[in-house]
């Protein structure tokens, strides 16, 4: 089977116009396993009739799997979601566990549970979690759920987080604005193709400098500061023809977005503080947009000044063009900039553990391809000839997606199928699939929980329809009509390229690893320069 993305379709023509401490092997890393425990609940163990085992049918198909009531229960109003929500964020094993020990309780992949953050952020904190493979492409189907408002899950941050307006993310297919709000980024990545290449090579390079210079000053180097700076450098310089940092908005762009993001996503954010300081500063009350404004302002003016082109063509589409700044704002820098972020650091932390074996191949495989099909230079041909690389960047989205949760309402009473059984949903029911879990089903993935570089080598490319970190599944594209990720090719690629240049300047590297609030925290230990 032929990659879909190796074409990277998004990021060419379209009819835009149309609605439709870790070291080489050598190194032992010691895991930590935790037993699986659950408390008693008031619920019965569920059993199954021969009236269960009837023929059930699903969407269009019938299938003999058994129908059962969904496991699991809401609890006391109130009450069972503020212990539901102290569970998910400060007991031991943090959110895998609590969904874990959920899965071995009701002995169901789909099950009824608490999602944070509850009161009095959330009006209803109840939903359906989906947490395999099967039933977990539901959340897609924008024929069955829908996806107004649900960006975030049981809660919307105010529009005045975003000037007043709802933005794309926010919008379901079926809303008049999604149409061609969904243009103008295609518009945007279109319009960028000639300068995303070049632009990463200067970026990356100017990166790889600066970690170098730390590295030979202080004998490590944090990536995450100098990864940010340079994420924005190259999507100012790439999708906007700017360098933000000889912009009013200086070096300060990164900073202005975390804390901007922050106010968007603290009711679902573990910042490492004491339960009894993120508690009510995070997870109880909405913080106050207006101590932002100041410094989302300063963005909106970057945006502002930089975007001509692309305010223009929305303008055309119907877009106004304040709701045009504000969605160009939101798409480069919580979309794009945020899934760098967390994308980059986690794509070099899994090399990094994977050691000097991987990274011998990858060396090789780069070199050899550039020399061979670039003519000495990075190009997209260069790039299909380098099968490894492209399926270390899918493993890396498939073990550690950067968008792990995952919301849908139910439009109307339907069923859903896991492995082991079909359910019934109610309209109005909210939906919801913790992603790590269904992108790591062993049903499907043989050494789910580990990183396997060849996993998408050859035979390999059939699993990548269960590669869905887009909102969708990797084998498909977006459009209009549905709520996959506009830049889901242009993130494959720029991750490819990061890839690509790490191992065209380097023969191998260390790293050390801590945990963030939003991804990894890598610092680098060594960096051993290519040999000539």
């Amino acid at each position: 089977m032929a990659m879909s993305s190796l074409a990277f379709p998004t990021l060419h023509h379209r009819n835009l116009d149309t609605p439709k401490t870790f070291r080489r092997r050598k190194t032992t890393t010691t895991t930590t396993v935790r037993p699986i425990t659950a408390s008693k609940d008031s619920i019965p163990p569920l059993s199954v009739t021969s009236a269960d085992v009837a023929t059930a049918i699903t969407g269009n198909s019938a299938t003999n799997l058994p129908l059962k009531p969904i496991p699991g229960s809401y609890g006391i109003p109130f009450i069972q979601p503020l212990k539901d929500r102290f569970e998910y964020f400060y007991a031991a094993g943090g959110r895998d566990e609590y969904f874990k020990s959920r899965v071995h309780k009701y002995q169901s992949t789909v099950f009824r549970a608490n999602m944070p953050p509850g009161p009095f952020i959330s009006n209803n904190p109840n939903v359906v979690v989906l947490l395999d493979a099967k039933s977990f492409p539901t959340l897609f189907d924008v024929s069955k759920v829908e996806k107004k408002d649900l960006f975030t899950g049981t809660y919307m941050p105010s529009t005045d987080l975003t000037g007043g307006h709802r933005v794309l993310s926010y919008l379901d297919p079926s809303e008049p604005k999604h149409a061609p709000l969904k243009n103008m980024v295609f518009f945007m990545l279109k319009s960028s193709i000639r300068r995303v290449m070049p632009e990463f090579e200067s970026t990356y390079n100017e990166l790889f400098e600066a970690l170098e210079s730390e590295l030979a000053q202080k004998g490590k180097a944090l990536f995450n500061d100098v990864g940010e700076q340079a994420a924005f450098r190259f999507l100012g310089r790439s999708y906007l023809e700017t360098n933000p940092e000889e912009t009013g908005i200086g070096k300060d762009g990164p900073k202005l977005i975390s804390t901007w993001v922050l106010f968007n996503l603290g009711p679902l954010l573990r910042l490492g503080f004491p339960w009894f300081v993120e508690e009510p500063l995070l997870h109880t009350f909405r913080l106050p947009p207006a101590l932002i404004k100041k410094n989302y302002n300063k963005l909106y003016e970057f945006f502002e000044f930089s975007s001509g082109p692309i305010i223009e063509h929305a303008e055309s589409l119907g877009i106004s063009k304040d709701e045009a700044i504000h969605n160009i704002l939101f798409t480069i820098c919580f979309n794009t900039f945020g899934g760098i972020k967390i994308l980059f650091p986690n794509t070099l932390k899994w090399l990094g553990r994977a050691g000097t074996g991987l990274h011998t191949r990858l060396a090789a495989e780069i070199r050899g391809a550039i020399k061979a099909h670039g003519g000495g230079k990075v190009t997209m041909a260069a790039m299909e000839q380098m099968p490894l690389m492209k399926s270390v960047v899918y493993e890396s989205l498939r073990i550690e997606p950067p968008v792990a949760l995952q919301y849908g309402k139910a439009k109307r009473d339907l069923t859903i199928e896991s492995h082991d059984a079909v359910f019934k949903v109610k309209e109005g029911e909210m939906l919801f699939g913790y992603q790590p879990f269904a992108t790591k089903d062993p049903k499907v993935f043989d050494r789910p929980e580990e990183f396997v570089p060849d996993r998408f080598v050859g035979a390999g490319e059939e699993l990548l329809k269960y590669v869905t970190w887009s909102n969708g599944p990797e084998t498909e594209g977006p459009t209009v009509g549905n709520k996959q990720c506009a830049g889901k090719d242009f993130v494959v690629l720029i991750t490819r390229l990061f890839v690509v240049e790490l191992f065209r300047r380097y023969d191998s590297f260390d790293i050390e690893v801590t945990a963030s609030p939003l991804g990894a925290k890598v610092t680098l230990t060594s960096l051993k320069r290519a040999r000539a």
